[in-house]
Order: C-alpha cells, then structure tokens, then sequence
C-alpha cells in the first residue's frame, strides 16, 4: 500500500493524490483566474462572469443530487428567490453589496428547507415533481407579489458597490463574481471530508442503511437541501447585480433542466463535474454560433439554417454524453490524467 510523502495529499472525494506537479498547476490555474480580466475583452469577460455564476450555482445542485441523490428540478426558482432578495435589500433597505449576496443565501436556504421537507417520504421522480410544483408557487408569488417583487414589470437592481467603487462592468465585477465562486466550490470540496459530507454520501448510496447506522435522514436531507439552496440563492444574487434586473422571467423551468444537465454532463457526484458541466453547458451555445459564423462565406444562409439547429445539436451532445461517457466530463479528465501519470511506461 503506498503512502503519501509529505508533498502529496489525499483528497477522500475524488480518490487521487495531489503531487506537487498537481499543485503547480493548479497554481498555473490561479494566475489564469488573476490575469484573464487583463487580457480578455468585454465580452469574454461577460462570458467568463456567467460561467462563475452557473458553477456555483451547478456546485449547489450537485450537492444536493450529486451526493445526496435526492433530483431537484426547482434551482432556478431558488436562484430567483436570491435575486430577488438581492433587489430587494438593495433598493429597499440600502445594505452593502456582501450583507445583501449572503442574505439572498441564507433566504434561499430556508425557502429551500421548506422545499425539502417532503423528501423524508418521497424520492427519484416524486420528489422532482415536488420541486417542480415549488418552482411553480415560487412564479405565482414573484409575478402576484407585487409590492415585494414588482409583478411582471420586476426590479431594477442599482449597481453593486464595494468599499465605495461601483461595481458596474464585466471587469469590475469579475474581482468579486470569480473569488466568491472560488471559495463556494473549495468549501464544497471540503464539506466532503467532513461527517456532514459523509453522510450525504451514505443518504445517497443506501438510505436505509444510513438510517440503521443513526443518521437521522430528515435532518442530513434538510441540510442538504439547505445547502444546495445557499449557492443557488448566492448565485442568484450576483446575477441580479450582474444583469441589473430581475424579472420572473429571468429564471424560466428551462433554467432548471439547464443546471441538471451540466452536472449530469460533468459528472455527477464530483465537484470538478460541476465546474466543467457548467462551464461546458454555458460555452456550448458560443461555440455553435462560431461555427455557424466559419460556414457563413460558404453558405450565406448558413445562419438563418442552422441557428433552429444549434439547439438540436446542443442536445444531441448531452446525450452523446450520456450514452457514451455517462459518468461525465469529471471522468474524462480522470482518464487523461491517468494516461500522463503512467506514459511512457510509469507505474
């Protein structure tokens, strides 16, 4: 059985060992991160903002489904009830940017704790039905609301502003979007190697099981629920003061599908999944759009044709994935990183 060197760390969630080669180049991926605002123009950078955005709020849901096993379709509304708590503080009570993004958090997490008190008694597709049916609620109360919400006209939300700097641009935002994401999957990362964590995991592999050993389900289910709730909720908030307004529009049920299929692309049960579930999903459609732009001088319909057709194929990619990679990007990197650990010949 080989042990680990003091330059090597186990990580228990993803089974591997971080060397100092892996260190270095997660580093390398740090200084990327620190540099990319400086190098990437306005729309790269909108871009990169979003991607920050759907990995937490996809890390969120893969808490919850990933490790849990308990099917959410309802992480759009929990993302629209952080914003609108965002719009809310920020127009009606005038607290700071950082009270306000972890006020939309903890408000998504008791809405969410409310969601999930029927998982107890229900699972698999009945409890993604149930979540469904909240999600459907959650749109009467932001469209009805009025006085809260502002009905079908929603909410302007007035930029964010840190230790007096307004933070109005994609460059400007990208400093508080990218660190507050960074810290919300290395804390979800963590919470793996923790009892908590541990008992998601068993919750999920055999719940019955779980509950003979003494994990109370309906306690560990709540929180995970909780959990998952808090970084949608915090996603949400920092897309309400990245686009600037918030409408009950703005989270359709389409969101939701959206956010379970990264982490199942990703891979679920993996917090790397989420990462490039969400990544992939959110850059997909950018992609298609620069090929159907590179057939444009040699089909000059070629946008009005293919542009129905993106959708199409942007699904048949997920499926691809499902049939042939069905445990996800996260897989595929493991892959690649055991071919470069043992080639040539290493062992």
């Amino acid at each position: 059985m080989r042990i680990a060197t003091a330059k090597e760390t186990y990580i228990a969630d993803e089974g591997l060992l971080v060397t100092a080669t892996q260190r270095a180049w997660m580093g390398v991926l740090l200084a990327m991160l620190v540099l990319a605002p400086f190098v990437l123009n306005q729309y790269w950078l909108y871009l990169a903002c979003l991607v920050a955005i759907n990995v937490a709020s996809a890390t969120g849901l893969n808490i919850l489904t990933g490790y849990t096993g308990l099917v959410s379709l309802g992480q759009a509304a929990f993302m629209a009830v952080g914003a609108y708590t965002v719009a809310f503080f920020e127009g009606q009570v005038g607290t700071p940017f950082l009270v306000n993004i972890i006020a939309a958090g903890f408000v998504a997490a008791f809405v969410g704790v409310l969601v999930g008190i029927p998982s107890l008694r229900v699972k698999g597709l009945y409890l993604a039905i149930a979540t469904i049916a909240a999600s459907v609620i959650l749109h009467f109360v932001f469209t009805h609301w009025v006085s809260v919400t502002g009905g079908v006209r929603g909410i302007n939300v007035a930029p964010a502003r840190l230790f007096g700097l307004e933070l109005a641009s994609p460059f400007a935002l990208y400093f508080v979007i990218v660190p507050i994401t960074c810290l919300m999957v290395l804390g979800a990362a963590n919470l793996f190697r923790t009892r908590i964590g541990r008992a998601f995991i068993a919750i999920r592999d055999r719940d019955i099981s779980a509950e003979v050993l003494g994990i109370p389900l309906l306690r560990y289910k709540l929180m995970s629920f909780a959990l998952s709730s808090f970084y949608a909720g915090v996603a949400g908030g920092m897309w309400a003061y990245f686009f600037r307004v918030v409408t009950p529009e703005s989270f359709p049920f389409a969101t939701s599908i959206f956010f379970l299929a990264a982490v199942i692309v990703g891979g679920l049960g993996t917090i790397i999944g989420s990462v490039l579930g969400a990544a992939f999903m959110t850059l997909m459609p950018e992609l298609l759009k620069y090929v159907v732009e590179w057939l444009a001088p040699i089909f000059p319909n070629a946008g009005a044709a293919l542009s129905p057709v993106r959708t199409i194929v942007f699904g048949a990619l997920i499926i691809l994935f499902l049939v042939f990679e069905p445990h996800g990007l996260a897989e595929m990197v493991r892959r690649a990183r055991r071919f470069f650990h043992l080639w040539p010949f290493r062992t």
